[in-house]
């Protein structure tokens, strides 16, 4: 495998800040939740384009039939987890929200042993288990706030085991393909699978404001080809483990956009759990070796 241009570690941090922001432009709109995750995906297919047309169409040949039946699974389980995130921000905070969809690590770290059987150490267990903790905390405030609030809940929490799943398949597509490609491929799978969806469920195509139009393209602009293509470009360098820990970043960031913009108050539970998901992340990512490479990185 060659080595990358820049150290993965980068466009991950770029990637959860990015993230960050969906919920804020999915709290924006009115629009139901899968029609908004579907102009999401469309817009970013049609963004997308016009470099896989010139610059990567051919490399469709080179798929083979399990690549093609991976990403379709891929792009169902994304599709499917953005139709149960968004619907849970209908009915929970945007901190609980996202604290739940991010408590990827006990997912992913099931996922990879069982999948993959990569090897978990000690201290990435605790690491992952000290965040986990953290992020439970800054939901703990909204779990008893009413059962409205608890169904945003379940719906947030299955959202992030179908997410993980998304990354899992990636993880093993990824490695034989190109990010435009690779991403092309499975947005479009879950454009065809949220079309069907609305239809099924007699949702609406539109017409819709011109804000909402707004909201559903910078929903395609910055969380998915900005954030999410990161994310898809980095796993093919690391484990699904370190960017399910890293993306644990997230709801401290949504938290702070949802209290300055839609003026969602930040509780002591919220700051305390915050700072117990970056005492986390630290002890994850603060190791001599880690540090080494980000100077000298080695590819695996």
């Amino acid at each position: 495998m060659e080595k990358p241009t820049i150290h993965p570690y980068i466009p991950i941090l770029v990637g959860v800040i990015s993230v960050a922001m969906s919920a804020i432009f999915v709290k924006m709109t009115t629009a139901d939740a899968g029609v908004t995750a579907f102009y999401r995906m469309l817009f970013s297919i049609l963004l997308m384009s016009p470099v896989f047309l010139y610059s990567y169409l051919p490399e469709l040949k080179k798929l083979s039939k399990r690549d093609w039946i991976f990403s379709a699974i891929a792009g169902i389980f994304l599709a499917f987890h953005f139709i149960l995130w968004f619907e849970s921000l209908n009915f929970t905070s945007v901190a609980s929200s996202t604290v739940l969809v991010t408590l990827q690590p006990l997912f992913a770290f099931a996922g990879t042993y069982f999948f993959f059987k990569e090897r978990l150490s000690v201290k990435t267990l605790i690491s992952g288990m000290v965040a986990i903790t953290g992020s439970i905390v800054i939901a703990y405030g909204d779990f008893q706030v009413s059962g409205s609030a608890l169904y945003g809940d379940v719906l947030a929490l299955i959202a992030c085991a179908l997410i993980t799943a998304y990354l899992l398949f990636g993880q093993d597509v990824r490695k034989r393909l190109s990010l435009v490609t690779y991403t092309f491929i499975v947005y479009g799978f879950s454009t065809i699978t949220l079309f069907f969806y609305i239809i099924v469920k007699g949702e609406s195509f539109g017409p819709y404001p011109k804000e909402e139009w707004m909201w559903f393209l910078l929903l395609a602009l910055i969380p998915n080809l900005l954030g999410h293509t990161l994310f898809n470009w980095a796993v093919k360098w690391v484990s699904t483990n370190v960017i399910s820990i890293a993306i644990l970043f997230e709801p401290v960031g949504a938290a702070i956009l949802a209290y300055f913009i839609l003026g969602e108050l930040v509780s002591a539970s919220q700051i305390i759990g915050g700072s117990i998901v970056i005492a986390g992340l630290l002890f994850f990512i603060v190791d001599y070796k880690r540090i080494r490479k980000i100077f000298f990185w080695k590819s695996a």
